[in-house]
Formats: C-alpha cells, structure tokens, sequence
C-alpha cells in the first residue's frame, strides 16, 4: 500500500440516508412505496414504467377491466409518469445555450449534469461497497518484489505518483470520460447523438466493464452543430473547438475538485478527502480560424486553440489518452490484417478455408467465409481472429504469417485483466518481431490502398502506430482491457438508442434526458426499498441494538443488491452445483452429472443419449472395434469400487475379453467449464465436448470433439500448460449400465473413450516458428502387424480442457474436404490457441 494511504476523516452519508432526505420522506414513515400505494402497486408502475410502451399503449393497457379491477393508484399514463417525478432523483439534467464565435444554422443547446455530483453518486452507491480500490497499491508475484503486476488502475505508477501529491489521507477519484458519436435512428431520418459518458476508475474493472452494473453515466448529450462556413474542412476545426468549449463547461466542477479536493461519502457512509484527476479519455481558439488552421498544419495540429484538459490539475495527454483495443487494435486488424491474408489466399480459398473449420458450440462459424460480411462489428473481427492464424498457415510467404502472427499475440497477451513487467517485454517482443518481418507484406503486394488498389511501399498506419504506446501504458496506468470501448459503445443502447426510440423523433435531446431521469429515478428507488426493508426487518427482530460482525450485515445488503444491480442472465456456475449435489446424499442419481475436478467442472445431462446397449452394439454404432479389449485394460487397472489416475499404455486384453458388465448407457456431450487463468475466484463460460456419432438417417455426420487430459498426477491445469498434459479426441463418453435396483461394479464414474495425438517437435522447439502453434499428429499402436489409432478409456474426470485443433491445409485446401470430415482425413494438424483466450495464456 501506498504511504500516504486515504483516510476517513469523519461519517458522512450512507445512500439510505440520503434517500431519507427526499421531500417526501415523511410520507415514507407510513407508507415505504409513496407515492404508490404499496409494493403490487409500485412493481406495475416500476413494470410500465422501464418498458417501451407509448403513452398511448399505457392508457390502453389500464383501461383493460381486469387492470382496472386491481385498484391502482393511477389510471393514465400521465398520472403514472406525474407520480414518477416525485420520486428521488440522481444528479439532475441542466440545460445551456452555449455562444459560439462563428454562426450556425440553429443555436447550440447543451444538456448536461454536474460531473462532481455524477462522480459522487458512484463514489456513494451501495453496491459498489466492497468493489473499490480507495488507495494505489504495489503487485508483485513474490515476497522478494522483483517481477511487479499491473492489473485495475490503483496498481499503476500514475496512481502511485498522484497519491504522493495530494494532501495527506486524501483519496484519488480517477475519472473515464468517453464520448462518441452515434445513430439514433434507423433505416433512415439520419439521427446522431454525440453523447459524453462518465465513469469512476477506483471500481474493479471486472464490474465496471459489466453494462448491468450501471457504472457508466450520462454525463451529457453534446451538440452536433451545423457551422455556416463555406469550407468543409474549417468546419470540422470548428466542432472540434466546439467540442472541447463544451466540455470546459461540463467538467469545470472536476477541474476545481482536482485542485482543492471535496468531501464525498463512500459506500459505508465514510466521509473522504477526494480529488478528481482525470485518468481516461475515449474518444472516438482564435477567431481567425482559417490563418490559425494554416499555421496548425505546419506542426500537424488540429486546430484547437484550448484543449478542455489544459486547466485540469494531473490531466497529462500522454497517459489518459489510453490505448483502446475495440477502435485501435480490432480495427487496425480488421482494415489491415485480414485484407493483407485475403489478397494472399484470394476470395475463394481464404472463404473456403474458414467453412471447413471444424466447429465450436457457442462460438460463430462462417460457413459462406468471411469476404462478404457486412455490417463487421467487433464481436466478429474477435471470432475471426479465432481461426486466421491457422488459415493463412502454409499458403502465404513464411514471413507474412509471422508478421500476422506476432500482431495477434500482441492483441491476445495485451487483453489480458492482469501483466506483469515480463509481460511487458513480451509485448514489446511480439510488436518487434512484427517489424522485423512486416517489409515482406509489401514485397509480396498485399499492402494495397483500399479504394485505388495501387501497391503502398510505406507504413503510415495510425492504428498501427499507437500500438507502440501499449507497453508503456500498461506501467502508468494498468490493464489496457479496462480501457476498452466494449461497453461504453454498448451503454449507448441503454442510455441512448432505446430512450430515442420511444420519442416523437423531434427534440430528440430533451426527450432522452427525461427518459434516463425516470430510468434512474426508478433504479434508485427500487435500492432504496429494498436497503429499507433489509433495516426495518432487522429492527424487527431486534438485532439492531446487538454487536455483531459488520461484514454480515454488508453481506446480506450486497447478495440483495446484486440481484438489482446485476444481469439476470447469469452464467451457471458448475462448481457450486456441484459442491451443493456432491452434500446432497439421496436427491440426485450416481455417478453425480454435475462434478467437479481441480479446476474443471463438468455437466452431463440428466438422461443418457443412449440408455443400457450392449457392449458390442456400442462399438459398431461409434466405429470403435477394439472398444471392448480397451474396456477390459480399464478394468484390470481400476479394480471394483477404486478410482485410481489412469495413462495410455500397451493394448494387455483381447477382442473377447470377459467383463463384469454387458451394456453401457452413452452420453453424446459434456459440458467442461473452467476457472479464469488470471482470477480464479471468477469462472469462465463453458465449453461442450462433442463425442456423436454418424446418424444416417437424420444425414448427421456426428462430431468428435477435442480436449485436453491430465496424463501426469504432479502436473496441475492450467498452470503447468502442456506439461503432463496430452491431446485427446474423444470419441465415447459412457458410464457402464447396473444392474435395475443395484449399484454394479465400475458403475460409479463416467469414462470415455480417447485417441492421443502426439505432439510434433519442431527443430529446438515445440512449436512452429511461423504460426507459433503445436504441431500434432495422431499416435499409433502396432497390434499383430497392423497398425491402428492409439485408444484407451479414461475416466472421464481426467479432462482438464476443451482444445480445438484445425488441419494443416498445405498450400491448396483439398476442396473434398468439410468441416465434419477434415480431421479423419488429414494426417497432421494444429493446436489452436487462439480459440479462446484463458486457453491461449495457458499453453503459451
């Protein structure tokens, strides 16, 4: 921790207490839910409300005689939204004409709230309570301090810096602004909104980049004005001046309390001495405008005379212009990079390549390729960086793929939530090593220009360029990934887009910052009741007056705030259902279908695919003909009831070897979700593990899944990477049949059947030196002078990972192949990382 860490310099007020300070808080003695008239009451309106009803709509909808049965205390919608303005409110909506020296087509309006007071309602807000960092701290990997770690903002050297410059026991409000023009309108009518975003950089990146966590306000709607002047490219100086004058205004409260600091409330009531230095701005004057444009030129300027950052104390351009990974590192990739393997490969080849790509459940698959795409948004330039690397593998010139691989590592590695210092100069490596290789992109013709064709000999790349800055970046001001524009650009739905579509699409500004009021109003209140009842509950039962641990009372108050201020889509998490079936003693069948292992949890359904087939039967419907010797190795080295660690080994039994059991109940999938590689108190989606066999009569060519197993006891996933680990495709997952109303041997685990593919060594390394991929093939047993597939069952427990593992197609992909028969009938293969990112950093 920082020497000068913040303090509390008294108690302030709780958002509880400040809800208690409404007008019509008297009211709320008598009646929590005023000026409704009880909690049914209240939920219909709150329903009606946040829904996308007109007006009209509304009045229909209670005009209904069943509604109108239900005794509510408003019967229009005029009523309802009367009532809603009597509820407590967040930072409240100004309006301002704001001069400017040069005339426009109509006057410019701003609408805007109090940065401090949208600051502080984050700084307050209850259930950011145990999700803030209040001083800069110091990571390192070991106690002797040598390799440091930077992952949220309060573990970089600027926090570090500006603490050391503020008065003593003082607190660091780092400030996100982010602003960016978007459409409000479809189809047509040519609607934009420009609006300025605001966020408090002290809350954990994991939650504030979460859009259901509300951490992103609308600080102001800027205006998009129409300037007179008869040269386009003085216009544009012209907003860029306007946008920095606006932007004086709306932040001049922040530039004061940068420099003198304020008392603001944290999330337990503590009143703190806060400064507000602005840490991140995402972004997307002379009267003689045209002399002074002329001069600017000179310098490569813009023309903007008074930057809105140049009065804000710590405000430092280098640092809180941040990299930004959805414009600068997607788009640099998708304008650049894929146009650059595209020219190489060609339309046809390059689209057919990504259709044969064996498929992963959940993730997109570009069955027509990738050429014809429109509409590109970032989710899909991040599937397509999924597969390109092995695509272009062995068709483009060697340093080419290089070139494009290093620029994919540097992405992946720079995503990453939490970097070290050799991270760094991991980064600073991949960046170079894409230097040193990039000159043969232009030798080979793929740098074109994008509307002329001609051949470019330079590399006058903006995007391209700021990557230089990333590595730096990472020391001063943390995990670039927390910077990233994902959900400030997705905030614009919420805080924009759906508010304008519920508008009489004329004065769009005003009508939206009226909608976000009720929006807000509704959300506040809605916590507001909820703490309420949790203290009157508490009253009740008399515990009030007892001394108990705080931290039970904060943990009750944060399970009920994050059932508001949270998605109500959540991800299941594998781990505790299997913690909680594993307790269970009779309410769920064995072996348990949701169970967990070290870091990998696994979920089968319910019912098998295929319940109690013989043995026999089994091999011939999965094409496994030496299933039943493989059953009886198992067998012989597991005993009864053990559950012992099992490898490959020699082939000890025959075809007619004798088992303890004649039929198997088959599963077609297992579902395999793992822990994140950077924090593991968080789990990552799960992944499905295919093992289906051909269906002819439904033309299903069946799917066989690869995955990672644990092949070494003493080496532990995902950790030790590859070590001790092994590549498997799995083609049976099964759990021998008991006998009705008996638990038989071998009946208490879930097993598979799984080939091995070995990994290929290449010259001093393991990995490829272009793609920077393993290499596999499959491994083989010899058996009475023929050679087959090495096979064996495993327990099914020994997964530790799915794996995906894409053909070498060579230079020309053979164009018999699919996506469901190019892994049988190709001999070597890759290993690829890029799939998913946790994997990615595992194995590197």
């Amino acid at each position: 921790m920082h020497p000068n860490p913040s303090s509390v310099f008294d108690h302030g007020e709780t958002f509880l207490a400040r809800f208690k300070q409404d007008p019509y808080s008297d009211h709320r003695h008598h009646n929590l839910y005023y000026p409704f008239a009880s909690l049914d009451d209240w939920e219909m309106a709150n329903f009606l409300l946040k829904s996308k009803l007109s007006m009209k709509l509304i009045d229909e909808f209670l005009s209904l005689r069943m509604v109108r049965q239900m005794s509510l205390s408003f019967r229009t919608a005029k009523d309802l939204r009367a009532r809603a303005e009597l509820l407590p409110s967040g930072p409240r909506w100004k309006f301002e004409v704001v001069p400017t020296a040069h005339p426009t087509k109509q006057p410019v309006h701003l609408y805007y709230r109090d940065a401090l007071e949208c600051i502080e309602s984050l700084f307050n807000h209850p259930f950011f309570a145990d999700k803030i960092d209040f001083t800069p701290f110091r990571l390192f990997t070991t106690a002797e301090r040598v390799v440091r770690v930077y992952t949220e903002w309060m573990s970089s050297n600027s926090a570090w810096e500006m603490q050391s410059q503020i008065p003593a026991g003082g607190t660091l409000c780092g400030v996100i602004i982010s602003s960016d023009k978007t459409n409000i309108t479809r189809i047509a009518g040519g609607g934009v909104a420009h609006p300025l975003l605001i966020s408090l950089a002290n809350i954990k990146m994991s939650v504030r980049n979460k859009g259901s966590s509300h951490a992103f306000l609308l600080l102001a709607l800027l205006p998009i004005a129409r300037f007179t002047h008869p040269k386009k490219r003085m216009c544009s100086v012209l907003d860029a001046r306007l946008f920095h004058q606006c932007l004086d205004i709306i932040l001049d409260p922040l530039k004061k309390a940068a420099a003198i600091g304020r008392m603001m409330s944290d999330p337990r009531g503590n009143l703190r001495y806060c400064f507000t230095p602005l840490l991140a701005s995402i972004d997307c004057d002379p009267l003689l405008v045209e002399e002074y444009f002329t001069a600017c030129a000179l310098f490569r300027l813009s023309g903007v005379s008074h930057p809105y950052w140049r009065d804000w104390p710590f405000a430092e351009p280098s640092r809180f212009f941040t990299p930004e990974g959805l414009h600068h590192w997607h788009g640099e990739f998708w304008s650049h990079d894929v146009q650059w393997c595209i020219r190489g490969l060609g339309d046809a080849e390059i689209d057919f390549r990504f259709s044969i790509i064996p498929p992963i459940t959940g993730l997109r698959r570009f069955p027509t390729g990738i050429t014809t795409l429109k509409q590109v948004c970032g989710r899909t330039k991040r599937d397509v960086q999924r597969f390109l690397v092995v695509v272009i593998a062995g068709t483009m010139s060697p340093d080419v793929v290089i070139a494009t691989r290093a620029l994919m590592e540097f992405r992946y590695m720079s995503q990453a939530p939490s970097l070290t210092s050799a991270s760094c100069d991991q980064i600073k490596a991949a960046l170079q090593e894409f230097h040193h290789h990039k000159n043969a992109i232009i030798e080979s013709g793929l740098r074109r220009g994008p509307t002329t064709g001609a051949i470019l000999e330079h590399w006058r790349i903006p995007k391209l360029e700021l990557l230089q800055s990333v590595a730096p970046s990472i020391e001063q001001v943390g995990s670039p990934l927390q910077w990233s524009a994902d959900t400030t650009e997705h905030a614009h739905i919420e805080v924009v887009k759906d508010p304008a579509s519920m508008t009489n699409n004329q004065n769009y500004s005003s009508q939206i910052c009226r909608s976000l009021d009720r929006d807000e109003k509704c959300r506040i209140f809605n916590t507001a009741i909820a703490l309420s009842t949790i203290s009157s509950q508490r009253n009740d039962s008399g515990e009030a007056g007892k001394e108990e641990d705080d931290g039970d009372e904060y943990d009750e108050v944060g399970d009920v705030l994050s059932d508001l201020w949270t998605s109500q889509r959540k991800q299941t998490n594998f781990f505790a259902v299997a913690a909680q079936r594993l307790a269970s003693v009779t309410s769920y069948p064995r072996p348990l279908r949701t169970f967990s292992h070290g870091s990998t949890a696994f979920r089968l359904n319910y019912d098998p695919s295929l319940r109690r087939v013989p043995i026999d039967d089994v091999a011939i419907i999965f094409n496994l003909p030496d299933l039943r010797p493989a059953l009886a190795d198992y067998v012989k080295r597991e005993g009864e009831f053990a559950q012992n660690f099992h490898k490959f080994g020699p082939r000890r039994s025959g075809e007619g070897a004798y088992l303890p059991f004649t039929e198997l109940q088959v599963w077609y999938k297992v579902r395999l979700q793992q822990k994140c590689y950077h924090d593991p108190s968080v789990v990552a989606p799960a992944f499905t593990v295919h093992a289906c066999p051909p269906n002819r009569s439904s033309k299903h060519s069946g799917q066989y899944d690869f995955a990672i197993m644990n092949a070494d006891e003493g080496c532990v996933w995902p950790s030790s990477g590859l070590q001790g680990h092994t590549v498997v495709n799995v083609h049976l997952i099964m759990c021998p049949a008991s006998p009705k109303g008996l638990i038989g041997p071998f009946s208490n685990r879930f097993l598979m059947y799984a080939q091995r593919f070995d990994i290929v060594p290449q010259g001093n390394n393991e990995v490829e030196r272009t793609t920077g991929l393993h290499v596999l093939k499959r491994a083989t047993r010899r058996i009475s002078g023929v050679t087959s597939t090495l096979g064996d069952v495993f327990p099914l427990d020994q997964l530790r990972s799915f794996a995906h593992v894409v053909p070498r197609f060579g230079r020309i992909a053979d164009n018999r192949l699919t996506s469901s028969n190019c892994v049988e009938y190709s001999e070597s293969f890759y290993l690829n990382k890029y799939f998913d990112k946790d994997f990615f950093y595992a194995i590197s």
